[in-house]
């Protein structure tokens, strides 16, 4: 089965809108295209139910209904329970608060292992546990593969760790670490896992029941959603950390750890993220799955149509001259979020490629770490090319005629 692209395009405005034609979106890790289910039920939200939910009056009522169908809905597809998935303002913010969780239930001497192939919001927080006393550990990534090599993380563990830190794949290596089996490694030696999965979750939403993982994090107006961060955190943790939030949520575990009041408009607005899914199953046969297997087919979907369109990219650059592609050159081995590395500034490139019609980025993309580590100087950046199922092959070939006219 295939993707059926032109209904895939037909979800979302932003592809009939007249100041877009001819542009094709190559900067989709930053943020995605919304899709039109979810700015329906902002609209909606922000016109019929603005008011303070849960009351007794009519659009008190639907306005947390919407906010629990949202919850209900797409933690179904996610393979956890309602009370296990958390909205906040965003996946940086989330990892704060849960940084401070950990800061108060760890003891001094234990220690908590990080990646240098993070993005920083996965890294920068709990390396600040160091503070207090707590070990920092670093996973280092092959400095000429970008890769997180499993054996490896098996030398750090021990008694004394608590946690440990990784992406489900970096925003510039791109590549897929084997959660299911890092997470086991971790399990094994007694240590908790935080999967930072923003960078993957666009690509197909996961089962995280399935993978393992005790938290994971993504950003939902990078899964076409409004500005959220969305946080799973598996209830044997969350009821063990603890509470972040006002003294009387303690006792939900939604709302530990979420220590502002949440946007009520955004994530009732979350639940179009669920009905986008749920057509996509429908009209490729899948209407008679349930929740976990309506997110499974979209997933598969998404994957198929994306590496069919990333390798062809991946062949074009990995052989140029003055071009260093980072990570693996395999579309099946990696998301289709592709940096490359230049004889000369990328944020120029990408200005270049922006008069020919294509929109990405230059620059470091809080990927400090990664970038030093296999020796890509920061400040110069690298061009980042990233996109997601929506993404047409035509798009592609324009993506490449570009590259030959700039590179």
């Amino acid at each position: 089965m295939t993707l059926d692209i032109d209904f895939v395009r037909r979800q979302f405005p932003a592809f009939a809108e007249p100041s877009l034609q001819g542009q094709a979106f190559f900067e989709n890790a930053g943020g995605s295209y919304t899709c039109e289910p979810v700015i329906d039920r902002l609209t909606r939200y922000y016109t019929q139910r603005k008011v303070q939910p849960y009351g007794p009056y009519e659009a008190s009522r639907l306005a947390g209904a919407e906010m629990d169908e949202a919850r209900t809905r797409l933690s179904a597809i996610l393979g956890v329970t309602a009370d296990e998935l958390s909205f906040g303002p965003s996946t940086t913010q989330n990892t704060y608060v849960l940084a401070q969780a950990f800061r108060q239930w760890m003891d001094p001497g234990e220690a908590i292992i990080v990646t240098n192939q993070d993005h920083e919001a996965n890294s920068g927080p709990w390396r600040r546990l160091a503070e207090d006393g707590i070990e920092i550990r670093e996973w280092q990534i092959d400095p000429e593969t970008g890769r997180l090599d499993p054996e490896t993380l098996e030398g750090l563990l021990d008694e004394k760790v608590r946690l440990v830190c990784f992406p489900h794949c970096s925003n510039v290596v791109g590549e897929i670490n084997p959660v299911i089996e890092i997470t086991a490694i971790a399990h094994a030696a007694g240590a908790f896992v935080c999967v930072d999965g923003v960078s993957y979750a666009p690509h197909g939403l996961p089962n995280i029941g399935r993978l393992g993982a005790d938290i994971y994090l993504f950003s939902a107006y990078k899964t076409y959603g409004p500005h959220q961060g969305c946080m799973v955190i598996r209830r044997p943790l969350g009821e063990l950390l603890p509470n972040q939030g006002h003294h009387f949520n303690a006792g939900s575990l939604s709302k530990r750890f979420t220590p502002a009041g949440p946007d009520h408009a955004q994530i009732a607005a979350s639940a179009g993220m669920a009905d986008y899914i749920d057509a996509l199953a429908v009209h490729h046969g899948g209407g008679d799955l349930d929740a976990k297997g309506r997110g499974a087919l979209t997933h598969d979907l998404m994957r198929a149509h994306e590496v069919a369109l990333l390798q062809p990219l991946l062949d074009a650059v990995k052989s140029r001259n003055a071009v260093r592609l980072i990570g693996p050159s395999d579309a099946a081995r990696r998301a289709p979020t592709v940096a490359l590395s230049l004889n000369r500034p990328a944020e120029p490139v990408a200005a270049e490629l922006a008069a020919r019609g294509i929109m990405c980025g230059g620059g470091d993309f809080y990927a400090q770490r990664p970038l030093d580590a296999m020796g890509v100087d920061a400040e110069a950046g690298v061009l980042r090319l990233s996109f997601v199922h929506y993404t047409t092959r035509a798009e592609v070939d324009q993506l490449l005629n570009a590259l030959d006219d700039v590179l």
